[in-house]
């Protein structure tokens, strides 16, 4: 059995599966985000509660917001704090007792999507999620690339571009990873609102902005339109970045329609025009794909 666990802010979710890949059981818990020693614990009564049940010992994979510093091997995470200057895969291989993959949820969901999602294909695949935040990650052949310091596909902090800024006369907004400017401050769900509340001086939620554009309101379509103008141009530097087949599209923007039906033609406009564009897909298993990467990536250490 192949356990993949998706530890965000607010729950922690396992998911046991068979050999065949075929989900069997499922278990989700509050996270104790303030305070490590009972994060651990917490991750162990999951495993070894799954352990007793099915009477097997499972692979660990999991899948959590954050990155890793390869320096010293201690994460930093905003979502979870307790991890942070924590050496936590080195604690939970301790622990459980057995060997433990750890990987940032966004790369787990963009290699759950091109192993066997609405990516699978596809040779080359980006994961682009579009949330609260925005992150992702990139399966090439079935494996993740991650690159020198394991931070491969976070294009939510990639800047920006100058001419944008100015387009739409945008604020520069400081970003809590130390730098400015981060894209993802303007196309993630929280961006939207914010994008809203600058054009209009109108505090809405993303949700009622989408609603309303979906519903015909001009001011919602407008800015919609200028949110698919800077989402185009971020993309546009993934993809001259990776230069991937397709892009699967995660968090809940990805359940826009609008998104899929307009941003290829916006995409083109911020390219070379001899530059074939990547597909750009809705995900297969959109929140599952978390705990499905992770076991992917805890099955390999089998």
């Amino acid at each position: 059995m192949h356990y993949g666990l998706d530890a965000g802010g607010t729950k922690i979710e396992l998911a046991v599966f068979n050999s065949q890949f075929e989900q069997v059981k499922s278990l989700r818990v509050a996270t104790p985000a303030k305070h490590y020693k009972q994060f651990l614990r917490t991750i162990k009564e999951m495993v070894l509660e799954a352990d007793n049940e099915l009477s097997v010992r499972g692979t660990v994979g999991i899948g959590l917001p954050g990155v890793c510093d390869i320096r010293n091997q201690t994460y930093l995470s905003s979502n979870v704090p307790c991890l942070t200057g924590h050496r936590l895969h080195d604690d939970l291989t301790t622990i459980l007792d057995r060997p433990v993959a750890i990987e940032n949820d966004c790369k787990c969901f963009a290699l759950s999507e091109a192993v066997d999602g609405s990516g699978k294909d596809y040779e080359r695949v980006f994961g682009a999620i579009l949330g609260t935040g925005v992150g992702g990650g990139l399966s090439i052949g079935g494996q993740l690339y991650t690159g020198l310091n394991h931070i491969a596909g976070e294009w939510g902090h990639m800047a920006l571009t100058a001419p944008l800024q100015k387009k739409y006369n945008l604020p520069v907004r400081t970003c809590a990873c130390g730098l400015s400017g981060c894209c993802e401050h303007y196309i993630s769900g929280t961006g939207l609102s914010q994008l809203h509340l600058h054009l209009t001086e109108e505090a809405v939620t993303a949700q009622e902005i989408v609603a309303r554009m979906e519903e015909g309101c001009a001011i919602a379509v407008n800015t919609f339109e200028v949110f698919l103008d800077l989402l185009a141009a971020a993309m546009a530097n993934l993809v001259m970045t990776y230069d991937p087949d397709a892009i699967v599209l995660g968090g809940g923007l990805s359940n826009v329609n609008a998104i899929y039906q307009k941003l290829p033609r916006i995409l083109k406009r911020h390219l070379f025009r001899t530059i074939v564009p990547p597909v750009i897909l809705p995900p297969d298993y959109g929140d599952a794909s978390g705990v499905r990467g992770a076991a992917r990536l805890g099955m390999a250490l089998a």
